[in-house]
C-alpha cells in the first residue's frame, strides 16, 4: 500500500508541475518570448511523461489485480487528464501569440 500511495503522489507532483510549467510558458509567450516558452514547455513535457510512466506502472498492476482503487488515485488521475488538456490548450494559446 505504501508503495501505490508513493506512485499516487508522483503522479500528482508530476502533473501538478507540470500544469505550472505549462502556464509560465504561456505568460513568458505573452511577454514575447517565444522560444522561452517554447522551451518550458517541453520541461512541462517531461513531467508529463514521468506522470505517464507510473500512470502505466499502476495501470499494469491493476491488470493483475494488484492496485486497489481509493479516492487519492481517482485524485491523480483527474490531475493527471486536467493536466493534459491545459497542455493541448496552452499550446495553442502559444501557437496564437
Amino acid at each position: 500500500m505504501e508503495d501505490l500511495e508513493q506512485n499516487i503522489f508522483e503522479i500528482i507532483t508530476h502533473s501538478g508541475t507540470a500544469r505550472s510549467t505549462f502556464y509560465d510558458a504561456l505568460k513568458v509567450a505573452r511577454e514575447g518570448d517565444i522560444d522561452k516558452a517554447h522551451s518550458l514547455m517541453d520541461e512541462g513535457d517531461h513531467e508529463l511523461t514521468a506522470a505517464h510512466n507510473v500512470q502505466t506502472k499502476l495501470i499494469t498492476a491493476d491488470m493483475s489485480g494488484k492496485t486497489k482503487i481509493s479516492l487519492l488515485l481517482i485524485h491523480a488521475q483527474d490531475q493527471f487528464m486536467t493536466t493534459m488538456s491545459e497542455q493541448t490548450l496552452i499550446e495553442q494559446l502559444i501557437n496564437m501569440q
